[in-house]
């Protein structure tokens, strides 16, 4: 039964001769040209205007890789500020010699904490509306781009599946390894899309974009509900204690649900015209 199994080893990038393009830096680039594209038409709608949406897009591109890269340190590898501080904020490493290595090591708890904080400074300095008018509507094409991100963690061989104990999976050359585990990062990027479906269509089908906070709960309690149940077939990104029910990515997902289903409930008292 090989035939159910799938071997992955492909190429690190698309390379030019004098340049490297990495396939996960193409999907960011892609997840936030895409996300650029969708907040476009949502801010057309909203009667609002470009440079509005240029700023909009310098503070998610930011947020997003500063924050990603502070949750992965500061969740899953802290002792990076004390063994190789300039590798947390730089594509190389210093320890134990030079080597660049690109920003390997991302967390969306991190992007998803930043993206609220960095949107808080640009309700107020910029769109002049209330925080959660901006974040519902930016869940919509931060969706999206989780569906790229994940693909592209696919192509890098990296956030791994579990072992299947079977003939089903794909076998990660990259890793020097030669039996199968599940490919978490499609089942993520897979039940993402569903995410982004179900967003898009509340948003531009239905009346609950008027009540504040109601998409942005919505996106919390479904991206961090695939996120949780992805995590029993994937690879914990720490070492974790046998005895532990859930790992550190399920208990960060936690709070995230919680808080979305809070919104989702409360969200009729917010109503705007």
């Amino acid at each position: 039964m090989q035939a159910l199994s799938f071997v992955w080893d492909p190429a690190k990038g698309i390379d030019l001769g004098f340049f490297l393009i990495r396939y996960y830096s193409l999907m960011f680039v892609i997840a936030f040209a895409l996300g650029w594209f969708i907040t476009k038409k949502i801010f057309k709608r909203e009667g609002q205007t470009d440079d509005k949406l240029d700023s909009l897009f310098i503070y998610v591109v930011l947020a997003t890789l500063i924050g990603a890269r502070l949750g992965h340190v500061i969740f899953y590898q802290p002792e990076l500020f004390r063994e190789d501080f300039i590798s947390v904020f730089m594509p190389f490493r210093t320890v134990p010699e030079f080597q660049f290595t690109g920003f390997q090591g991302l967390a969306s708890h991190g992007a998803t904490i930043a993206i609220v904080i960095a949107m808080y400074y640009y309700s107020k300095k910029v769109i002049k509306k209330p925080i959660l008018w901006i974040l519902d509507r930016v869940a919509i094409p931060v969706a999206s781009g989780a569906v790229f991100v994940r693909i592209g963690n696919f192509i890098n061989s990296e956030i791994i599946g579990k072992a299947t104990h079977n003939d089903f999976g794909v076998i990660f050359k990259q890793l020097g390894e030669d039996f199968p585990r599940h490919p978490a990062q499609l089942y993520e990027s897979f039940g993402y899309v569903f995410v982004f479906i179900i967003l898009y269509y509340l948003y531009w089908k239905t009346n609950k974009s008027k009540q504040l906070g109601y998409l942005l709960g919505a996106f919390l309690v479904m991206l961090w509900t695939v996120r949780f149940f992805v995590e029993f077939v994937k690879e914990a990104q720490v070492d974790e204690r046998a005895d532990w029910l859930l790992n550190t990515g399920q208990l960060l997902s936690i709070p995230f649900i919680i808080i979305g289903v809070y919104l989702m409930f409360t969200s009729k008292n917010r109503m705007i015209d």
